[in-house]
């Protein structure tokens, strides 16, 4: 008959309970953020004297009669909808209240990785691409922010403030990048970082994505490009420097309005040094798989007389 009444008590307690100011329950901590599977302790307090004073709760219900505090407690928290409630049931009004705890359970993700959308191998300076960061069973997303690195710097973050879901979800981001020759070789990172507040571990914890390394193919272009001209003096040495950037690596081809009067190999180089070479018009070619670019080189015998 006794625990019928009390059940009874119970009840009318969580139909009829107000909550918030003159409730008169205290809990202590008021917001708790627990890892999964690890244990939980929460103190609900009473500012008055109280008949009946419980937890309500999906796994671990408890409740003391005219005592002034009654303890929530959990030794491995694994129940992602759990939302254990405080109740009293006061001799005074407001005879019934309740306070609900802020719990928050949270888990990492067992793995954060990038990749490219749609393709594979190099990228083309210019041209537009898609990144993909994937994050795998996280909980709760609300509270998850995707930052996006190139080498140390942030080029966009990613947050998931306006999903509601308690439990571990799979999320993703998209970066949009536009690579240039001046990013050949950078590294992508995606860092999913968990703030849960003030009372979650500080910092925040994060998990890292594996680097993605750009490869970015550009045409050649010259350290100079514009037409050179240099004075022929007999028996003297001219050096003619074509080299050119690229990637892939350019290959080099001279053409000339005069034999070049060298070893073959000289003809593939990108710098022709060469005490034997007649004035004229020697053009370098810089080629690679992108695109093919041409220099011009003068050699201008001296007029009499200079």
């Amino acid at each position: 008959m006794a625990n019928n009444f009390l059940r009874w008590i119970l009840t009318f307690c969580m139909i009829y309970s107000v909550s918030g100011e003159g409730c008169s329950l205290i809990l202590k901590p008021s917001r708790v953020v627990v890892a999964f599977g690890e244990p939980v302790s929460v103190s609900c307090e009473a500012a008055r004297p109280v008949r009946v004073l419980g937890w309500e709760s999906a796994i671990s219900a408890a409740h003391t009669q005219h005592e002034m505090s009654v303890q929530w407690k959990v030794d491995s928290l694994i129940d992602w909808i759990e939302e254990p409630i405080c109740y009293g049931v006061f001799f005074t009004a407001p005879r019934q209240c309740e306070e609900k705890l802020n719990l928050v359970l949270y888990k990492t993700p067992d793995s954060v990785s990038i990749r490219p959308v749609n393709h594979n191998g190099p990228m083309v300076e210019g041209k537009e691409y898609q990144l993909l960061c994937e994050v795998q069973n996280i909980a709760p997303v609300q509270y998850l922010t995707l930052r996006w690195y190139r080498g140390q710097t942030e080029v966009y973050n990613h947050s998931f403030s306006d999903l509601t879901s308690s439990s571990p979800v799979q999320v993703s981001s998209t970066l949009i990048i536009t690579p240039t020759k001046a990013e050949n070789g950078a590294q992508y990172r995606c860092v999913a970082e968990l703030d849960l507040g003030p009372e979650g571990p500080q910092p925040p914890p994060t998990v890292t994505s594996e680097p993605l390394n750009a490869s970015v193919h550009f045409p050649p272009v010259f350290l100079s490009p514009e037409t050179e001209v240099l004075d022929f003096i007999a028996g003297a040495e001219i050096t003619l420097n074509c080299t050119a950037t690229g990637n892939p690596t350019p290959v080099y081809s001279w053409l000339s309005s005069h034999p070049v009067h060298e070893n073959k190999r000289l003809e593939d180089d990108s710098v022709l040094t060469s005490s034997t070479l007649l004035p004229g018009t020697y053009t370098c070619t810089a080629s690679n798989t992108l695109e093919k670019k041409s220099k011009q080189f003068i050699v201008k015998a001296k007029s009499k007389g200079v």
